[in-house]
């Protein structure tokens, strides 16, 4: 359906997701502990709010509604995963080292062309990609010039020896 309304503006970013989690431990466990997030703000047992690099956050976690209970079943509605943007291929293969050395195992790995990518499942089996953008100068194109991403075999071990 056409609209004749101009595009959102190319400045508009995603700033957070806030994630319902049964174990407010287990998930700082998680995305602090494995994936290296820092924590910036702490509500008793029952929220935080965690990021990189010092901004507020770019994650929050809450047992406001969630306390003690269970991933949403197959089939329903909901997140499919939240996806972490990685500023180098060097960054992403020290977030599959971390994954490696606490024993969580990926749902899978993937080269988009556009990007490399790492599928795994929280303590609360929300998804997570982990994932590196190549510069947009390499993303593969059509005949007419958009974009064409696959998916095909991301090699682990080449990642691993990224710098």
């Amino acid at each position: 359906m056409p609209d004749s309304r101009p595009p959102i503006d190319a400045g508009v970013r995603i700033g957070h997701v806030h994630l319902k989690v049964a174990d407010l431990h287990r998930a700082l466990d998680f995305y602090v502990g494995v994936l290296g997030f820092q924590l910036t703000q702490r509500y008793g047992d029952q929220a935080a709010f965690i990021s990189a690099g010092g901004y507020h956050h770019h994650i929050g976690l809450n047992t406001w509604e969630s306390l003690g209970g269970s991933p949403p079943p197959r089939g329903s509605t909901g997140l499919f995963h939240t996806a972490i943007l990685y500023p180098t291929r060097a960054a992403l293969a020290d977030a599959l080292r971390r994954l490696i050395e606490a024993g969580i195992p990926l749902d899978g790995a993937s080269d988009h062309g556009v990007s490399q990518a790492l599928y795994l499942r929280d303590p609360d089996e929300n998804g997570v990609e982990l994932y590196w953008d190549r510069p947009a100068t390499e993303w593969p194109r059509d005949e007419k010039g958009g974009i064409a991403m696959v998916t095909a075999r991301l090699d682990l071990q080449d990642l691993l020896q990224a710098k």
